[in-house]
């Protein structure tokens, strides 16, 4: 996988430092791109961080609470590749961070749901602060 733009960000580093080492029930795995991390087999569960934030979007936003009150807003794209999965890059914090989850591995997290892992990396992710929020269409 390539780095992000601004994978040598400093907070990109925070953000692997704290990355759990199991996701899923995939354990960690080495990378060798810049602010990256991998759980599992291929196809692996896959986190980039310094990708390119995502603007205002009529995309599919949804937030993800953690049990500590940290709350995460993701733009979610469903893969039409071969192996689908689904895309997740996070709205509102520089840089983005961007989970690519397989569907091989959504079906292996608990009640099958791959937003769980979302919620798995929560805090983590909140280390970057969040800027913006997403709004619903009845905010607008």
């Amino acid at each position: 996988m390539d780095p992000g733009p601004t994978a040598s960000a400093p907070v990109c580093a925070e953000v692997l430092r704290a990355l759990p080492d199991e996701l899923a029930g995939a354990e960690r795995r080495s990378t060798t791109s810049q602010a990256s991390a991998a759980w599992g087999e291929d196809p692996a569960i896959t986190l980039r961080c310094g990708v390119q934030p995502p603007g205002p979007t009529t995309d599919r936003c949804i937030t993800a609470e953690a049990a500590n009150g940290t709350s995460v807003d993701w733009v979610v794209t469903e893969l039409g590749d071969v192996e689908g999965g689904w895309q997740f890059t996070t709205y509102g914090r520089v840089p983005a961070i961007e989970l690519t989850v397989p569907v091989f591995h959504a079906g292996n997290a608990s009640d099958a749901d791959p937003t769980t892992l979302l919620v798995d990396l929560g805090e983590v992710v909140d280390i970057i602060g969040a800027e913006r929020a997403c709004l619903a269409l009845d905010d607008v």
